[in-house]
């Protein structure tokens, strides 16, 4: 059986589990604040460049509100996210500290060009990284899904837009001080499955290879390489805020602090940030404000990996006869540099990774009601935006290698981020006639973003303690590549005018127009015109409907917008020189050619985009949810042309190729139970499906095998093998299908589909070949998130989680690219089930036969596993505290929790398999032995910080 095909009992079994496990999509934990909030009929949401009645939306917009992001306590905001929100796919990236996430809002559409969404803090555009920004610091979250909503960004929100609003005070506050803070343990999920010291002696033998063992090996020696380098590690966070207001003006401050401690030794995350926001009246017209968000982090050891831990053998002794630590171990075929907790904390000076950033993000505004014209304002927002960030690391003589002389190493980077924006903005807002509510916005906005970085290498380092602070002083080569070094200004001049108008409540109509110029396309086609507009109708207010006992809510919505991408990198229509170094008589020395075509017609890449909604609100809208179905047209391409070698260039970017995405959303929430004085209970689901492909690459070409693009194919298709089981002796045709020099070579070796033609007698005309590769399509059926909160007077238990079902998931552990499964018996091995004649029903092949490249062949295929699961991301307990017992301290509200993070997970034939995180860790080129063979688009599991469980106990007070 194929492992990335989800069984249908294991689909019954979590939809049964779903159904069990109800939660609410968007609620807080406070008591006070349940649902029944969040159904209030004059919410306001955040829908860009102003704000509109929930109830009067036409267009694709999620909520979620700070309460909510922060019943995860992580580090990052993107994390909290993950499941709240249908058509919202968070991935891991990397199981590091402080680490960011890839965010896919309703799939992929471009092929190279960038398909990440546009982040908007407090109105304007956000050039930084999510990380930056305390979780503590967001008063909620409104997620743009379609172009009819996203459209009015222009080309910046081509991939979805996520608005972010902080904290702010409020007019005729008195101040309010509160006191957030939790912390906690942080230990190994589970470890990395590696054999065990029997099993791997059997696997020597089996394998036949490797038998004498090295110098520092030994049959009686059984050693846990990863309880010798974890360690239990621990996060912290504390976050004060102080807001209030008078009668004409509002205030917001505060500061955080968050610190996560690996479990891996030198590696952490530190973040500090500090906020500030005030907004004031300057007489009966006038108003002005400012927003501040300022982060500082230091992250250091994120250079650490596992390999070196995962593939020394388990005989190997790691101490030396007085009981020291070993440098290096000798084992059969190599020499590997120990890599242990206690060897690594004694470093010293010897070792250092750290980077170090400071970011701040700023909002200036004005705003003038004109008085002669009621509803008219006037408004300029002003943002100054700046990240500076600095790396260094050292790697001291004989450090972390096999060569005990091996030259000390050290490197430093520095970067610089400016981004300014301004906007104009002129707004009408009346409403006429009591039922007559009319919107109209037009915007004039330019914005430049100005960037440069450097990077320099140098050898032996005279002393440790130099570290790479004076590289001027390195013995050794100094080196400052040039494909290391960059700069690049790239500006966006815009105007939008867009009109909404609602008839009582009951017929809702936007439409938009925008054009964008943007400074990194050709001359003569850098400006785009499009429009979008959306219409809804409220049935529920019609007469038939109005006085519903159950029907409380009933709207259809339609949208229809024209987004456009330039995310390409800037200069890309003037071409490229690359410099190659070589050896002129005898003399080095520096050639230049042309690398890549300029094109003088680079133009927009466009999407075209369908939206289809029913919002319902049943039984006192004690059960509310979304339906949603979407298609996305994408044409143009922004995409690298690959030329043939006789042209003597390598390629150039152009506007060809186009892909298409579809898909369905769903979301539930309800309130089962609601007393708030007694038992409640509240429970919400959210799924969705999204499904691309290919419809045409350049030149009519249908194939591009080195990518893995396929015309007709999603945009995430593996190219490869198929496993359909394990040769065994006797099986037909085996001798045709893959012929070997040694008689039964090939017996237990994989066998993978093959697809060539038969002979009048049944035998297969040819051996397998490259020809029998197939494309397999990554992709989910679906997915979603759910949570629950039931509540007991001041008790309270939540529950949050995350589910997928089928698609492919790519472990690196398991394949030929890590080489951790080489089944040979030179280094270490995953813990795997293999063939002996004494053991034919195994999964995995014979070990030490039939190979290629040193590992078994078609070795690829053992790395793909049905990427099913179903994970309960938290759980939290907590108690509010009745005001009457703090009264006398000032304290209004008090509260105490304990949270677990990443408990358990149901359903996943990966975890079942390896005990492991089913969610990835890698992009496809990172952290494996050979990182050419899978494109760096796709997120894999591989050899990176292992992924963690968390205990953490927090306290909120407001005073």
């Amino acid at each position: 059986m194929n492992r990335f095909y989800f069984a249908k009992s294991n689909k019954a079994a979590l939809f049964f589990a779903m159904a069990l496990l109800p939660s609410s999509l968007v609620y807080s934990q406070v008591k006070k604040d349940t649902i029944e909030k969040e159904k209030k009929i004059d919410e306001v949401v955040i829908i860009g460049y102003g704000k509109q009645r929930k109830e009067a939306v036409t267009g694709s917009v999620a909520s979620v509100k700070g309460d909510v992001l922060r019943e995860i306590p992580s580090a990052n905001v993107s994390q909290a996210l993950q499941g709240r929100v249908a058509g919202v796919d968070i991935s891991q990236t990397s199981s590091k500290p402080g680490a960011p996430m890839q965010i896919r809002i309703r799939g992929t559409r471009s092929l190279t060009a960038d398909n990440d969404p546009l982040i908007v803090l407090d109105g304007i555009p956000f050039p930084g990284s999510l990380a930056d920004i305390s979780p503590n610091d967001i008063q909620s979250m409104d997620i743009l899904k379609d172009a009819s909503a996203t459209a009015i960004y222009g080309s910046r929100g081509a991939n979805g837009v996520i608005l972010i609003t902080t904290k702010t005070g409020r007019k005729n506050q008195r101040a309010t001080f509160t006191y957030n803070t939790y912390t906690g343990i942080t230990s190994v999920f589970s470890k990395y499955p590696m054999m065990d010291a029997q099993k791997f002696i059997k696997l020597r033998q089996d394998a036949g290879l490797f038998v004498q063992p090295g110098s520092d090996e030994s049959n009686s020696v059984n050693t846990d390489w990863q309880d010798l380098m974890y360690k239990n590690g621990i996060v912290t966070n504390h976050d004060v805020g102080i807001s209030g207001g008078t009668e004409k003006s509002s205030y917001n401050f505060g500061m955080s602090y968050y610190n996560e401690q690996s479990v891996l030794p030198g590696q952490n995350f530190e973040r500090f940030n500090l906020r500030g926001s005030l907004d004031q009246d300057l007489g009966k017209y006038f108003r002005v404000g400012i927003t501040t968000n300022n982060a500082y982090t230091v992250n250091k050891g994120s250079n650490l990996g596992l390999y070196n831990t995962l593939s020394t053998t388990p005989i190997a002794n790691p101490y030396n006869a007085d009981g020291s630590l070993k440098q290096r171990v000798v084992m059969s075929a190599d020499t590997q540099y120990v890599y242990t907790r206690d060897g690594i904390e004694n470093l010293g000076d010897a070792w250092v990774d750290k980077a170090i950033s400071f970011s701040s993000y700023n909002n200036f505004f004005g705003e003038f009601k004109v008085p002669w014209v009621k509803g008219l304002t006037l408004r300029t927002n002003m943002g100054l935006n700046f990240k500076t960030t600095n790396t260094g690391s050292y790697t001291g003589e004989g450090v972390f290698s096999s060569e005990p002389n091996n030259l000390s190493t050290a490197a430093i980077g520095n970067s610089l981020l400016t981004h300014w924006v301004n906007e104009n903005i002129l707004t009408y807002d009346r409403t006429f006639a009591g039922k007559h509510k009319v919107n109209v916005v037009a915007l004039q906005s330019q914005e430049q973003r100005t960037f440069n970085s450097s990077y320099i290498t140098a050898r032996d380092i005279p002393t440790d303690q130099f570290q790479f602070y004076n590289l001027g002083h390195a013995q050794g080569e100094i080196t400052i590549n040039p494909d290391n070094q960059g700069y690049y200004k790239r500006g966006l001049r815009s105007w939008m005018g867009r009109v909404m108008y609602e008839y009582d409540g009951k017929y809702m109509f936007t439409a938009s127009i925008r054009g964008d110029a943007s400074s990194v396309l050709a001359p003569g086609y850098q400006w785009n015109i499009y429009n979008a507009f959306s219409a809804g109708w409220n049935i529920a207010k019609e007469k038939f409907l109005k006085d519903s006992k159950v029907v409380n809510n009933l709207k259809l919505r339609f949208g229809y917008g024209e987004t456009s991408n330039q995310a390409v990198a800037p200069y890309s229509t003037f071409g490229r020189l690359t410099t190659e170094p070589y050896n002129f008589g005898n003399a080095n020395a520096i050639g230049t050619y042309v690398s890549t075509l300029p094109n003088s017609k680079l133009g927009w890449e466009f999407s075209e985009t369908l939206n289809y909604g029913l919002d319902f609100g049943l039984l006192n809208n004690r059960l509310t949810g979304t339906v949603e179905y979407y298609t996305t047209n994408t044409k143009n391409l922004l995409l690298d042309v690959k030329l043939p070698a006789t042209s003597g260039v390598n390629s150039y970017t152009g506007n060809v190729g186009s892909t298409s995405n579809k898909g369905i959303e769903i979301s539930l929430n309800g309130a089962i139970i609601s007393n708030p004085n007694g038992f409640s209970w509240d429970f919400g689901v959210n799924f969705y499906s999204n499904k691309n492909k290919i419809t045409s690459l350049s030149d009519g070409e249908t194939r591009n095998t080195g990518n893995w693009w396929f015309v007709g194919h999603s945009i995430n298709s593996i190219y490869d093998y198929q496993y359909v089981g394990l040769w065994q002796a006797g099986d037909p045709y085996i001798n045709i299908l893959e012929p070997t020099n040694i008689p039964g070579e090939a017996i237990g070796s994989i066998k993978v589909l093959y697809t060539g033609g038969y002979n009048a007698d049944g035998s297969p005309v040819r051996a397998i070949n490259a020809e029998d590769r197939q494309i397999l399509n990554t992709d989910p059926d679906f997915q979603g998130g759910f949570n629950t909160r039931l509540a007991f007077k001041n008790f309270d238990l939540s529950i949050v989680g995350a589910f997928k079902s089928g698609g492919i998931l790519i472990s690196t552990l398991y394949g030929n690219t890590s080489y951790l499964n080489m089944l040979s018996g030179r280094r270490n091995n995953v813990d795997v089930d293999y063939w002996t004649p004494e053991n034919t029903d195994a999964y995995y092949p014979r070990p030490g036969h039939y190979q290629s490249n040193n590992n078994p062949r078609y070795g690829s295929t053992l790395a793909y596993f049905d990427a099913s699961y179903l994970k309960i991301r938290t759980i939290t307990l907590g108690y509010n505290f009745t005001q009457g017992i703090f009264k006398k301290a000032g304290i209004s509200k008090a509260r105490v929790y304990a949270t677990v993070t990443n408990p358990f997970v149901f359903f996943s034939p990966y975890h079942k398999a390896s005990g492991m995180d089913p969610e990835t860790n890698s992009y496809g080129n990172e952290n494996q032995a050979v990182s050419n063979e899978i494109p760096s688009r796709f997120l894999t599991i591989g050899t990176n910080t292992p992924s963690l469980r968390n205990y953490m106990i927090g306290l909120n007070l407001t005073f």
